[in-house]
């Protein structure tokens, strides 16, 4: 039976990923809403058959549109034990309802199943092994505590 091209994807495990992050620097109000430059101090990534650490130095630029609805946009930098270089940017949507937000961004932890945290990496790198990402599609969920936000990113197949 043919493969059909137009099928709906399937989801494939790539990497799940634990970011620690420092206070938010927040840099005020304009049209689009407040902005907010959250920086990204370390962390883990683990893949199938590869580990990485989260390069410090990156930051999650937020803008709070609302008070139930975040966009962000991370981009930060990953070292694999191989030493291989790999570069990450992030778009996300986090959505919550007006009380549940407000605690998030005062830095208090929150239920996670009351928030909508999806994304959308992309990813550049040289590294032999993992040279087929720069080809794919990935999205993925998170989870945002106080000091750290874990996601899971998954290919689209």
């Amino acid at each position: 039976m043919p493969i059909d091209p137009l099928a709906p994807p399937t989801l494939d495990h790539f990497a799940d990923l634990h970011v620690d992050v420092g206070t938010p620097q927040v840099l005020g109000r304009g049209p689009g809403g407040l902005r907010r430059v959250v920086p990204i101090l370390g962390g883990t990534a683990t893949g199938a058959g590869w580990r990485a650490r989260v390069l410090p130095g990156g930051s999650d630029f937020q803008l709070i549109v609302s008070d139930t609805l975040s966009i962000l946009d991370a981009r930060y930098g990953l070292e694999t034990e191989a030493g291989e270089l790999i570069y990450v940017q992030n778009h996300a949507v986090r959505a919550a309802p007006p009380e549940v937000m407000a605690a998030l961004l005062r830095g208090e932890p929150v239920d996670p199943a009351q928030i909508y945290f999806r994304c959308s990496p992309s990813f550049e790198t040289d590294a032999p092994s993992l040279r087929w990402i720069n080809e794919r599609l990935f999205v993925g969920v998170g989870v945002r505590h106080p000091a750290q936000v874990v996601m899971r990113f998954f290919a689209l197949n």
